[in-house]
């Protein structure tokens, strides 16, 4: 077989047209590719499929969000099957919600072409949509259905970012909605704490490039604080557990009695099973245990990080006709599940960052060395032409300012790459000092 290498650099707008005719020439055609699979947004087992043709019901994938200073939001969106009309309404199944396609433009590089109509195989950017973020479907409401969508990977590092005057305050909050927006893998919140912004991500680099758009885009003046990990906490043991929450106080009180199972749920997040039987906790009061459980899993058990992997059963309990609440489930849940995961042995994960260094042979073994300082471990060494190429997981705590102390072991010769690789136990010692921090 053969694959065409295509080279070029949009910069200087080399190479440009070459890779536009290859899509045409080599890539299949929507036609080519048969029928498109989605689920069934009431059933998620349930496959549904839609034909690649003008005669389907409408149904289609936002797939980018961006910001235009002229128009506003764009969302680009492929349309899958159908046809849509400018003025339509169209469904979106995991809001629940209708959105109107208002202004309908192809994109040509930094030039818009209104159009009134889209068919299936194009690929259009709407203007205005309100509630549609990246990974939407929308589709005719009559026949929902839900295609796949992009998973993006939890932010692994955070850092405050202030801004520097009143005036950029009042900027940023939009400002950084706006990147949000844009970019799934990047959040933002605020610190009730410390009333700090914090914007997390997914590496050093990556929230480099937030700041810098804030600054040069948006003009909000900011700093930054030093970066921070973003670990979690996951339970090894499970743990069965009766927890009563009680409270008088004049009048109707409140009261609540859960019986839980938790459980470690490795690499499947959280699971909440409803296992009650014979009605000793009305329906109507089982969705407040697992809120409070879900509210708990934020505080985390012993170190205040979040908890993942864990699968929570729900056997039995009790409740009083009068005084039982949705409110007082909820705390039982809470507390509950506080208690309980305390016996779990809990840990703590740290994030751990695929790493690849690419180095001329002399610095191979240096490089080696101080990876394996980092706590790294060193998953393969290949032959990359004329150099080596290194791959590693270290621990994203060790990694801060890694592209300096590289430059100075290879006098600049070497280079790496990091991704998000996976979460693993952070050293019984480290977790210690770490929660003793806290």
């Amino acid at each position: 077989s053969i694959v065409p290498v295509l080279c070029g650099t949009a910069f200087k707008n080399k190479g440009v047209q070459p890779l536009l005719d290859a899509v045409i020439d080599y890539l299949p055609s929507p036609l080519d590719l048969g029928d498109t699979v989605g689920k069934d947004p009431k059933d998620e087992e349930k496959k549904l499929f839609r034909k690649n043709s003008d005669e389907e019901q409408f149904s289609g994938l936002a797939f980018k969000v961006a910001s235009d200073p002229y128009i506003g939001t764009l969302t680009f969106f492929r349309v899958y099957s159908g046809k849509v009309s400018a003025g339509d309404m169209m469904f979106n199944p995991r809001t629940g919600k209708k959105e109107r396609f208002g202004r309908m433009v192809l994109m040509h590089s930094n030039t818009r072409e209104e159009i009134k109509e889209a068919a299936a195989g194009d690929i259009i950017a709407l203007v205005g949509l309100k509630d549609t973020t990246t990974g939407d479907t929308l589709c005719d409401k009559e026949a929902p259905i839900v295609l796949e969508r992009m998973e993006f990977p939890e932010p692994v590092i955070k850092v405050a970012c202030e801004p520097a005057t009143k005036n950029d305050a009042d900027k940023m909050g939009v400002s950084l909605a706006k990147l949000a927006a844009e970019d799934p893998s990047f959040r933002f919140s605020r610190d009730e704490e410390t009333n700090q912004t914090v914007i997390e991500g997914m590496g050093e680099l990556h929230l480099e490039i937030i700041v810098d758009r804030l600054k040069r885009e948006f003009k909000v003046d900011c700093t930054v604080g030093a970066p921070q990990v973003s670990y979690r906490e996951t339970i090894t043991a499970s743990h069965e557990l009766a927890y009563t929450h009680k409270k008088q106080s004049g009048g109707s009180g409140q009261y609540a009695k859960i019986k839980i199972t938790i459980e470690p749920n490795d690499g499947e997040g959280y699971e909440f099973v409803d296992e009650v039987i014979g009605g000793t906790i009305p329906k109507e009061f089982i969705p407040a245990v697992n809120k409070g459980i879900q509210g708990q899993l934020m505080s985390g058990i012993q170190a205040n990080f979040p908890v993942v992997d864990c699968k929570v059963r729900l056997t039995d309990g009790q409740f009083h006709p009068v005084d039982s609440s949705a409110i007082a489930f909820e705390i039982a849940g809470r507390n509950g599940f506080k208690e309980g995961a305390q016996q779990c042995k809990p840990i703590v994960l740290e994030p751990l960052m695929k790493v690849e260094v690419t180095t001329p042979e002399d610095y191979m073994g240096g490089i080696i060395g101080d990876l394996n300082s980092r706590r790294g471990m060193v998953e393969d060494i290949t032959d990359r032409g004329n150099v080596k190429l290194v791959t590693a997981f270290v621990p994203l705590s060790e990694m801060f300012s890694y592209i300096g102390d590289l430059r100075g072991m290879s006098k600049g010769r070497a280079s790496y790459s990091m991704e998000f690789g996976k979460y693993a136990q952070l050293p019984e010692n480290l977790a210690q000092e770490l929660t003793g921090a806290r």
